[in-house]
């Protein structure tokens, strides 16, 4: 009855997530507890309103021995639900460095690549409220500003240049672990972890660690994920105040942008951070802003006027732009591809 009782608040509380959410999608699903869980209650919830069932989309890296057996398994499991599944095979060999970042980016982009071919433009992904707790304390330990430390957004842009039009969907983040697991335990389901949950190599796992502690201390990981929510709304107000202090301080040019150092001066400090980081990412098409600290750094040269030759950070080259380009007068900055033909020609 117990377990009723929890699934009806579980569907419930899901619906509640999937308001105004789009659809036709395709859910992401790697074996795990989460992405199993969020399988079955899309699927239930696509049953129950007379939409398309979701595509089921698993990913071989081919990172361990036994992974292609792992995505047969999820086909298994997503006939059995009654759902289609497509295996997405990664080519070529993984680094040495950064593993992480090169199986989350080639993930994206062979599940972008086949959204696209399928006609579909959301991608459902099963980030849940721990997921949203561990997450703000892993970007706080590595010193993120406040964009960093802001929650997961329930529904954002594909997190990869090139994939314009496609979202990313994550309707579990008002959702804890603990249920997902207890959901998929009373449907009599298993599910699979991720040896590398339990590898203290990876800094999420040492942070993982570390809830039952701090949850001990009168820190429980729903006010953790609450406090990431409240600056995700800061960061929405700070946005707007951006945008009006770009729409008058940054003109096209090229490949590159012309900005106004001044504005960021007279900006607050964080809407001058944040339309530098803006700026960069629209010059470089990267999917993700500079460390801070290597932002605040470059920041703080162009405030002093030290920026002499100029700078390079996130695949940019910036510095003073020339005479015939000042249109801002003398504080007019050049931001350029760092690879751009302009500054091949300079050192030829």
């Amino acid at each position: 009855m117990a377990r009723s009782r929890t699934g009806t608040k579980l569907a419930a509380d899901f619906a509640r997530a999937m308001a105004g959410m789009p659809w036709p999608g395709a859910v992401a699903v790697s074996g795990g507890g989460d992405s199993l869980a969020l399988m079955h209650l899309l699927a239930d919830w696509a049953r129950r309103t007379r939409r398309p069932p979701p595509l089921v989309l698993t990913v071989d890296h081919g990172l361990r021995p036994g992974s292609a057996a792992v995505a047969r398994n999820v086909a298994r499991r997503a006939r059995a639900a009654g759902l289609r599944c497509e295996i997405l095979t990664a080519a070529g060999p993984a680094p040495e460095a950064d593993i992480e970042a090169w199986a989350r980016d080639t993930r994206l982009a062979l599940m972008g690549e086949r959204l696209g071919r399928r006609g579909l433009s959301a991608l459902y992904v099963a980030h849940s409220r721990d997921d949203q707790a561990e997450t703000f304390l892993m970007r706080l330990a590595r010193g993120s500003g406040l964009d960093g430390l802001a929650a997961m957004r329930p529904l954002a842009p594909f997190p990869l240049p090139g994939f314009e039009g496609l979202s990313l969907v994550r309707p579990l983040l008002g959702i804890g672990r603990a249920a997902l697991r207890e959901d998929l335990s009373a449907r009599g389901q298993g599910w699979l972890e991720d040896p590398m949950n339990a590898d203290p190599r990876f800094l999420r796992v040492r942070i993982r660690a570390l809830l039952p502690q701090l949850e001990a201390a009168g820190l429980p990981v729903a006010r953790i994920a609450d406090a990431a929510a409240h600056l995700a709304r800061a960061r929405e107000a700070l946005d707007l105040a951006t945008a009006a202090v770009l729409s008058r301080a940054l003109k096209a040019d090229g490949q590159g942008i012309l900005l106004d150092a001044a504005a960021l001066a007279a900006a607050p400090r964080e809407i001058g951070l944040r339309a530098l980081a803006a700026v960069l990412g629209r010059v470089s098409g990267a999917a993700y802003r500079p460390r801070f600290e290597s932002l605040e750094r470059l920041y703080d040269r162009i405030l002093a006027g030290k920026l002499g030759g100029g700078a390079t950070l996130q695949g940019c080259r910036i510095g003073p732009a020339p005479a015939r380009k000042r249109v801002f007068g003398p504080p007019t900055l050049s931001v350029i591809p760092e690879s751009s033909p302009r500054r091949a020609a300079k050192r030829n």
